[in-house]
């Protein structure tokens, strides 16, 4: 997938009228750097008929095993015990986004012991570099996307030089009910160290939203299947671990409505917070880690085309009729995209063959590619000229 460069590249928390990311995210940067914690604003919000969560495509393959657990282990936890036992199983993520002058923060969960982690891919979207601290151990390590699913909010990240990690026990996501006791941790506030603790109750399965970032609204994503919950995450949290009451993961925090913590309001509502089953993150993650790439799922470095766009999903250039595609606000100097000689106000029709409308279109058109792929791209500029060139695409940030 390609990094489709914009401003508002991070996924901000809070924001009117919506869902929010619940981590750490990014405004349009202005200087000095700033830094921010990875958020979704939730744009819509469609409820399915409420069941059984879609999943358990395969068992859990990390952390304790069935065959290791106790009798006491079924006995149910305070959120204190399951916070002890769970938070040396999480880290905290911060990652710069060299082209935006930021810093974002959120969290992960350990999947192996030698340092592969499950976050969120809002968390490492757009980030050049990205450093690691685990709970468990207290060390900060540098960390390397080995893949990710944009369109289900999935990455995995390795760190590097890393070996006995404390393992997250991953549960069963399809047998969570409506009711059942949950707690939620996270790296709240982006301030690390010990994770915070919020505790709820399932309030709903299967649950589908419409997420984007705060205030501009761009970036929206679909996400479906999702457990709610209403137990407070903060900014910050996404990507930690929502854990039931035998202190098993059966979420990653996602995001939360704009009503809850995510926005600074006299009037709150209640509070309405997503997470990830873990049984369909774990299925994603086994795809990353087998090296299989699809139509959505990218491995390895992203590909870089080098837009900047303005967040609207469409749009004609100044004298290009009613031309449809995606009008650029300019493109980063030296990227492809500058090469080949787009500008400000051009609209983009096609990516790689695939007609496109929406900066997320061009992002699906390049999932599938890396580094040093060359593909078409055809644009109107603004007398309505029609162009194309091929280009080569560069190394750049995690779309």
């Amino acid at each position: 997938m390609s990094q489709t460069y914009e401003p508002n590249n991070g996924f901000a928390d809070g924001g009117p009228g919506g869902f929010s990311w619940a981590g750490y995210g990014s405004e349009p940067p202005p200087p000095p750097r700033r830094n921010h914690k990875r958020g979704l604003i939730i744009t819509g919000a469609v409820a399915l008929a409420a069941g059984a969560a879609a999943g358990g495509l395969i068992g859990s393959t990390h952390g304790v095993t069935a065959s290791t657990m106790t009798a006491a282990s079924r006995t149910p936890l305070s959120a204190s015990q399951v916070a002890q036992r769970v938070d040396p199983a999480l880290v905290d993520i911060v990652t710069t986004m060299g082209a935006q002058g930021a810093s974002a923060a959120g969290t992960g969960i350990v999947l192996t012991s030698d340092g592969e982690v499950l976050t969120n891919n809002h968390v490492i979207r757009g980030a050049t570099s990205i450093k690691v601290t685990d709970v468990g151990n207290g060390r900060t390590y540098t960390a390397k996307v080995v893949g990710y699913d944009a369109s289900r909010d999935v990455a995995v990240i390795q760190l590097q030089n890393a070996s006995g990690l404390t393992t997250a026990n991953l549960g069963d996501s399809s047998i969570v009910q409506t009711g059942d006791t949950v707690t939620a941790l996270g790296n709240a506030g982006g301030k690390g160290g010990t994770p915070s603790v919020a505790s709820g109750s399932v309030t709903a399965l299967n649950q589908s939203i419409t997420a984007s970032d705060e205030g501009s609204g761009v970036n929206s994503e679909q996400l479906t299947g999702l457990i709610e919950t209403n137990a407070d995450i903060q900014p910050g949290d996404s990507g930690g671990a929502l854990v039931d009451s035998y202190g098993q993961v059966v979420g990653m925090n996602t995001a939360a409505s704009s009503g809850s913590a995510f926005q600074s309001s006299s009037s709150q509502s209640a509070v309405q917070a997503y997470a990830i089953p873990i049984d369909h993150a774990e299925t994603i993650a086994k795809q990353i880690e087998d090296g299989q790439g699809s139509s959505t799922v990218h491995i390895g470095e992203t590909a870089f085309l080098g837009i900047e766009t303005d967040g609207s999903n469409s749009g004609s250039g100044s004298g290009s009729g009613s031309t449809s595609g995606v009008t650029i606000s300019g493109t980063l100097s030296g990227s492809p995209a500058d090469d080949a000689g787009l500008t400000q106000g051009d609209t983009i029709t096609s990516v790689d063959g695939q007609s496109v409308s929406s900066t997320s279109d061009i992002q699906q058109a390049l999932v599938k590619h890396h580094p040093g792929d060359k593909i078409s791209v055809n644009w109107v500029d603004q007398a309505g000229q029609s162009h194309t060139a091929t280009v080569t695409l560069a190394n750049g940030p995690a779309a």
